[in-house]
């Protein structure tokens, strides 16, 4: 989209106007979010994602024999997601479905006995036999039919429950896995292990999506890999552990199973999730049931009134499941919002700051396998994920902390929260100086080639957004440029920016993101802005600016480079957009940044928010190893087997980005204007 031509001379009668707006809408945000604020002092968000999360609860419904009350509007929920070509897609608004997504929406809606020749289903169906039928489908759906009876479990790929034996020197430790992958590795394994199936009924099974009867399909997982390679080793090695385990020789498999069984127990989250996201949850429920728990057991029930408790949400009269739930960081990203407009606390935001106190994370988590000697310290991402606290929410935490008034920060309870967090976040550096979400130097390549690995990320490698948001908090803690750990972490950041000026992102779409969160962290350690390589990130914003003063950027991007800052703009990605040409304390840029403030005035609604349907926030890019890939080379695009629908990757519309980043961009334009 073209960059918008824009009137350099601005008269003091319109600054005056300009600002006086500006202050109305900064004031009605704020007073949204005070309205929105929760009685125990929090913030946050419906967290949505794909329709895959409704369908596959659908399915472990089945699995388990679970009658959750619901079920019927779940139905109901996925029938008016359906795209009119049949489809259901990965991220709102893409290009076209996802074979994946369509294939879990039909085989929930079967399950719940909508027949076969039901107009959504045979719409559906003509969509997927277009696509490639069932052979295209990645290998957690076809674990989700083998669940269900429609595929058969020796044509998945074997995920041995042994490996939970594996010592720490050996590449395929499970701690080597990310930490969503570890926490969903190991109930798949016990599933996998005892071919867990329970048959749909008769009348409700999927034969019409094997038009050429069951015995003509072609089950195999991709073949087509050069003769010599790591990926066609692993496919012969899981041929192997197949006809291992038709043999029924396995003499440790049930002392495996067993301490598969204790980690998983010993890893259920205190709300009765698991992993703080949906995969390892329900695999973890249908694992257990199989495991002889019992639906009253009090794991098991535990886990199924978390759905009801906090994961579901109403939209439109009816009922929608997330992927994750977001309260900590919705919370600290609202209160630096707050901040970032000048806001001095008032009771409601020292009971938000005192809910994230109480929500840190001071429990030893899988962390600590490799970071053994470190003082537990930070926050999750969730209210009740004390295994896995990340280091992008301890950062925040971090920067809101050191923002609050002498009065408050000087408190024992905050300073020592601050220390344990700065604390633990150094120790959590990656060795090449930048830091991941979850793990430190989380990034054996070799994982990513066993055939498991066909979806989302199965690494944690340090990413710049991470970092970046470690490094402003560092500098807002008074760590300066000398610190040995920043100025690796300040490396690292160099040396990830991209040709064109920007900068990847791995937590939010995209590179809008992904510079957004490193040119303030500059700006923050004191670096020169008029530095050639800063102006070209901030040029590369501004050139992306869209004609309606907006920025936007689609996760297609992800797969298609000429894509990158593109789309319909958001809230969301304007406000990222402003907050990036701030930092640099240019004034050059003052009319794109005035024309960014018209755009949120201009669609900020009546009660203080904005609308945004589109999914700005990443789960996965679906790479498979989360870091940045060049696609000039056309065998990388062959690689990761994804076009711009991301059928392995997982974008996500966080429903309060559109909230605090567009009021965090108003309130330090206001500033920057103001010089």
């Amino acid at each position: 989209m073209p960059t918008r031509q824009l009137n350099m001379a601005v008269t003091a009668k319109e600054a005056s106007t300009d600002r006086s707006r500006l202050d109305e809408a900064i004031d009605r945000a704020i007073d949204w979010l005070d309205r929105e604020q929760t009685e125990d002092g929090y913030w946050v968000g419906m967290l949505e994602s794909s329709y895959s999360m409704e369908a596959e609860w659908l399915l472990a419904m089945h699995v388990l024999g679970y009658d959750h009350p619901r079920k019927s509007s779940l139905v109901q929920t996925l029938l008016n997601a359906q795209r009119d070509d049949g489809a259901w897609e990965s991220y709102y608004d893409a290009a076209q479905g996802d074979i994946n997504s369509t294939v879990e929406c039909y085989a929930a809606l079967r399950s719940q006995g909508l027949p076969a020749d039901a107009e959504p289903l045979v719409r559906a169906r003509r969509w997927i036999f277009a696509h490639g039928g069932l052979s295209r489908v990645r290998v957690f759906t076809r674990y989700w039919l083998a669940l269900i009876g429609e595929w058969p479990w020796q044509h998945t790929p074997n995920v041995p429950p042994e490996v939970i034996a594996n010592p720490k020197w050996f590449p395929f430790n499970l701690y080597n896995f990310a930490s969503w992958a570890r926490a969903t590795l190991l109930p798949l394994t016990i599933l996998s292990a005892r071919r867990t199936a329970k048959p749909l009924p008769p009348e409700c099974r999927l034969d019409e999506l094997f038009p050429n009867g069951r015995d003509g399909m072609d089950y195999r997982l991709p073949h087509d890999v050069p003769f010599f390679s790591l990926k066609r080793l692993f496919l012969a090695t899981d041929r192997m552990l197949h006809w291992y385990q038709s043999i029924g020789f396995t003499p440790f498999r049930e002392t495996a199973i067993k301490a598969c069984i204790e980690w998983i127990v010993r890893h259920q989250d205190a709300d009765g999730a698991w992993g703080g996201i949906q995969p390892p949850w329900v695999y973890s429920l249908m694992a257990l049931h199989g495991e002889g728990y019992d639906l009253s057991h009090p794991v098991m029930a535990r886990g199924l009134a978390a759905l009801d408790e906090h994961w579901s949400y109403e939209r439109d009269g009816t009922l929608h499941i997330q992927a994750s739930e977001s309260p900590v960081w919705d919370t600290l990203l609202s209160l630096l919002a707050m901040q970032d407009c000048g806001r001095e606390p008032t009771p409601a935001m020292e009971r938000a700051v005192d809910w994230c106190l109480g929500n840190e994370v001071r429990y030893r988590g899988d962390w600590a396998q490799k970071v053994p000697n470190a003082e537990p310290g930070g926050w999750a991402f969730e209210r009740a994920n004390l295994h896995y606290p990340d280091i992008d929410d301890t950062a925040v935490a971090l920067i809101v902390l050191a923002n609050l008034p002498e009065r408050l920060r000087e408190q024992p309870r905050v300073r020592g929260a601050i220390e344990r967090g700065a604390s633990w976040i150094l120790a959590m550096q990656s060795s090449n100086g930048g830091w991941a979400a979850f793990d430190r130097d989380n990034d054996k390549l070799i994982i990513t080639t066993i055939p498991f690995c066909d979806f989302g990320e199965a690494l944690d490698p340090p990413s710049a957004d991470v970092t970046a948001h470690v490094l402003e908090a560092l500098a807002a803690l008074g760590y300066d440029r000398k610190h040995p750990a920043v100025e690796r972490g300040y490396r690292f950041l160099r040396s990830e920016q991209e040709a064109d000026g920007s900068w990847f992102g791995r937590w939010g779409v995209n590179h809008i993101y992904g510079t957004a969160a490193v040119l303030p962290a500059l700006a923050a350690l004191g670096e020169d802005m008029s530095q050639d390589y800063v102006q070209r990130a901030a040029d590369w914003i501004a050139a992306h600016q869209n004609e309606d003063g907006g920025w936007g950027e689609t996760c297609a991007s992800y797969m298609d480079d000429s894509l990158r800052g593109r789309g319909p703009s958001t809230a969301s990605q304007t406000g990222w957009a402003l907050m990036a040409l701030t930092a640099t304390g240019d004034h050059r840029r003052d009319e794109a940044v005035r024309a960014g403030l018209e755009y949120l005035v201009e669609t900020q609604r009546g009660d203080g928010t904005w609308d945004e349907p589109y999914h700005t926030g990443t789960g996965f890019p679906g790479y498979g190893f989360g870091a940045r890939l060049d696609f000039k080379d056309a065998s990388t695009r062959e690689r990761v087997a994804q076009g711009t629908e991301l059928q392995r990757g997982f974008m996500l519309n966080y429903n309060m980005y559109r909230h605090y980043f567009p009021l965090m961009a108003m309130g330090r334009a206001r500033r920057h204007l103001d010089r």
